[in-house]
């Protein structure tokens, strides 16, 4: 028997239980259901920046603690995608009707350290409002721009 018809025998006979704490389904699901809701909750970098001066919403920024110490839009928190726990959210957003902006590494054109681009159907942003809704954030608004983080109407900084 060929090595990948043997491979793929094996792997047909020995199909672990389903995992009731992994359900990419209910995923599947979700991120269709909120593609129309992202799409009305995407901002220019002015609407952006405007809602944030506004004091009413709040500028979270998912990538690494060390990605966000190199370089940061000014007024956002930090909280790790893989910090995304209800605890960790209820403890750094704990209003869930308050407006959520959001950014990621693919909303800057210098592709250099601290925003390295990652593969478009992956980008954090994608990731993060899918994960902000299935916590039950439902203001949740993502920058569209691709920006320069030299531009001072980005506004940022360092740590």
């Amino acid at each position: 028997m060929a090595p990948l018809l043997l491979l793929g025998a094996m792997l047909a006979a020995d199909t672990p239980p389903a995992n009731p704490q992994i359900d990419y389904p209910a995923f599947a699901k979700l991120a269709r259901d909120l593609q129309p809701i992202r799409d009305r909750h995407r901002l220019s970098l002015a609407q952006f920046q405007a809602m944030a001066a506004s004091g009413k919403a709040v500028i979270l920024d998912a990538r690494s603690a060390d990605a966000f110490a190199a370089g940061h839009i000014a007024g956002a928190i930090n909280l790790p995608l893989t910090d995304f726990t209800a605890e960790a959210l209820a403890e750094k957003l704990p209003d869930r009707s308050r407006p959520v902006l959001i950014y990621c590494n693919n909303n800057f054109v210098n592709n250099v350290r601290p925003v390295v681009l990652k593969s478009a159907p992956v980008s954090l942003n994608i990731q993060t409002f899918i994960n902000l809704h299935a916590y039950g954030y439902t203001q949740v608004w993502e920058l569209a721009d691709r920006v320069d983080f030299a531009d001072p109407a980005v506004r940022w900084v360092r740590s």
